[in-house]
């Protein structure tokens, strides 16, 4: 005898399947059904397998197919062919209940949460941050650090931000953008040469880049000589 939820979820992919001839992806499936995370339609797809209402096809990539409803249903029609599941749509092996399943469940997630962005070396005075491109450098970053906009990854040099809590060696996320807001802390581009990491203060027809160490001084620039190449959003610390 299958849960209500089990029974919602084989009824909705059944009924998409019917309509469109193409599964509903993980993400819907979890908003249909009303799920807080797709870790329940993991484990509602394996206990819908294990009792024999659907099985996913050998050796086709993330296949599902319908073989039958509760006995309160029945088919519309023809049976649905087997479908191509979307890309998120990750195969169960094991109990729902198992620690097996809970670790693959969890490990799923993680690998979803998880983003490369390039890592463009160390910024440091004299180097335009189109120097430091690597291409075959990543970082892992938590997609939740991330906004909309395309985000690369820098490692700091120096010690003129420590009072901003950003120390020599960590490892900053960094949003692309053109334009901050006065308080923000960004990456400048001086005079097309100079990259620095500095908090940005602007005032009628000057633009200064303030440290966060008082050991340095706070340069005034006219607003033609720096670019704004992006914003922090987040940081990496190892230990």
């Amino acid at each position: 005898m299958l849960t209500r939820k089990q029974t919602e979820l084989l009824l909705f992919i059944n009924q998409r399947l019917i309509e469109d001839g193409v599964s509903p992806s993980f993400e819907e499936m979890k908003e249909a059904l009303d799920l807080r995370s797709k870790s329940g339609i993991h484990r509602l797809i394996t206990a819908l397998e294990e009792r024999g209402f659907i099985r996913r096809l050998p050796h086709r990539a993330r296949a599902l197919e319908v073989l039958r409803l509760p006995e309160t249903a029945a088919f519309a029609g023809e049976k649905p062919a087997p479908i191509e599941a979307a890309n998120d749509d990750v195969a169960a092996q094991a109990s729902d209940r198992s620690p097996a399943r809970q670790a693959d469940n969890a490990a799923n997630e993680r690998r979803e949460s998880i983003v490369n962005l390039p890592l463009y070396g160390r910024i440091a005075a004299g180097t335009p941050i189109e120097a430091l491109r690597d291409p075959g450098s990543t970082v892992e970053v938590p997609a939740a650090m991330l906004g909309r906009r395309s985000s690369f990854a820098l490692e700091v040099a120096g010690d003129s931000m420590v009072e901003a809590g950003i120390i020599d060696g960590d490892t900053i996320i960094v949003e692309e953008c053109d334009a901050a807001d006065s308080g923000e802390i960004v990456v400048a581009l001086i005079d097309g040469e100079e990259a620095t990491l500095k908090r940005l203060r602007r005032s009628k027809g000057a633009v200064a880049l303030e440290a966060a160490n008082p050991a340095y001084e706070t340069r005034v620039y006219s607003p033609d000589r720096v670019r704004i190449q992006g914003r922090l959003r987040g940081l990496l610390r190892r230990y």
